[in-house]
């Protein structure tokens, strides 16, 4: 897309120029009025020709086929390149509707439930309590402060608060669905995802090959901290751009994803009177 765009900005420059350099060249050579200049600069290199002005000087000509060779393909490289960025910009709106019913599924299967182990082991959830309490009277711009909280928190993981034995099980049994994930075409176009996907898998390799998770060197247990840390602000990062996608285009899912809110110590998906 950037760069069709860098390609449409280089197509207008030379074509301004060429105009530009028609409608003085006409004004001055031919003698016509700002009017025709334009208008006939415009038809010679649209290649209409209607043939209701035309040059009468051999520099005039020479100008004509200057503007011909110069400008007819310059202006059907800017028809083209605004055409291919609409078709593209549509395939880009299909491909992200697409990945976001995947990640619903994500966060649905397996996400939700992944973050409620995480945040078992965090430390300074209180903090994060406060950065990510989402709720329906939210705007664009509580989102976009959320995230600038999420870069500047401090993320902190204390394996000795929670099982890895049972996170080690939940990831074992989310193979066969991170499997489907990460092969599918869509999710292998969006970085963050991706990355997403990779962290937990690498997480899930080095549970799976300790044999005793109860027992622990100082460093190991330290090294699966940084692992789980690292997937853990994947994830929140993912999370928080999929409620914005849900508040923003749909209510009824916003309504359960906020119900069920990990870091709103209130949530409860009991649709309660008021």
């Amino acid at each position: 897309m950037e760069a069709n765009r860098i390609r449409l900005k280089l197509y207008l420059v030379i074509f301004t120029a060429l105009l530009f350099l028609g409608v003085l060249g006409f004004m001055f050579i031919e003698n016509l009025s700002l009017v025709d200049a334009i208008y006939f600069s415009i038809v010679t290199m649209a290649t209409v020709g209607y043939g209701d002005i035309h040059p009468t000087s051999d520099v005039g000509k020479i100008l004509v086929l200057v503007l011909i060779i110069g400008g007819v393909g310059t202006f059907l490289g800017v028809v083209a390149s605004i055409t291919d960025i609409f078709v593209r910009r549509r395939e880009e709106s299909l491909r992200q509707q697409k990945l976001n019913m995947i990640t619903g599924l994500f966060f649905s299967e397996m996400g939700n439930g992944l973050l409620k182990y995480f945040t078992q082991l965090d430390p300074e959830i209180g903090r994060l309590h406060k950065i990510l309490k989402v709720s329906d009277e939210w705007t664009n711009e509580d989102f976009v402060e959320a995230n600038k909280g999420l870069k500047r928190h401090h993320f902190v993981i204390d394996s000795r608060r929670g099982e890895l034995l049972s996170l080690r099980g939940y990831l074992q049994k989310q193979a066969n669905l991170l499997l489907r994930l990460i092969e599918n075409p869509i999710i292998q176009e969006h970085g963050n995802f991706t990355d997403l996907l990779r962290a937990i898998f690498h997480l899930r390799d080095e549970l799976l090959n300790r044999i005793d998770l109860s027992e622990l060197l100082g460093s190991d247990r330290q090294h699966l901290e940084g692992d789980i840390v690292r997937t853990y602000k994947l994830l929140l990062f993912e999370w928080l751009r999929y409620m914005r996608y849900l508040q923003k285009d749909y209510g009824y899912l916003f309504s359960l994803a906020i119900r069920v809110n990990p870091f709103d110590v209130e949530a409860s998906a009991v649709v309660k009177s008021s």
